[in-house]
């Protein structure tokens, strides 16, 4: 399944943007130091919202699927480059519930097995066109 997002410029800020899915739309922005309108979020806080709703949303499904006692799970994630410039992205998980020491162990693992966490670790292709 192909899913398509349309983002273009939009009056606003001078990096203001809209960003079009098939059923919402948002802004994604740069603050006012870098002399924009901060109307949204940055590239990079998408991304990083993407990996932390993309854990949230597998270990529910796990522990739904096994019928687990989670009641809430949310996810902190900040992003910053080592030395080498490679981009890190550090994930801090939060989970409630009646969960034993071996639940609370399997949901660590299940939360490297998101999609996302998965495109960020292998890489990706990017193809470009202009038109």
């Amino acid at each position: 399944m192909t899913e398509m997002v349309t983002v273009s410029e939009r009056e606003g800020g001078k990096y203001t943007n809209d960003v079009r899915t098939s059923r919402h739309h948002l802004y994604a922005d740069e603050p006012v130091p870098l002399g924009s309108s901060d109307l949204g979020p940055t590239p990079f806080e998408y991304l990083a919202a993407g990996l932390g709703a993309c854990t949230t949303i597998t270990l529910r499904m796990y522990a739904d699927r096994k019928k687990w006692p989670l009641e809430h799970v949310s996810v902190d994630v900040s992003q910053s480059k080592d030395s080498d410039g490679k981009h890190v992205f550090k994930r801090d998980i939060t989970v409630t519930g009646d969960l034993d020491d071996t639940q609370r162990a399997r949901l660590k693992e299940i939360a490297n097995k998101c999609p996302v966490h998965k495109v960020l670790h292998a890489g990706s292709d990017v193809i470009t066109n202009l038109t």
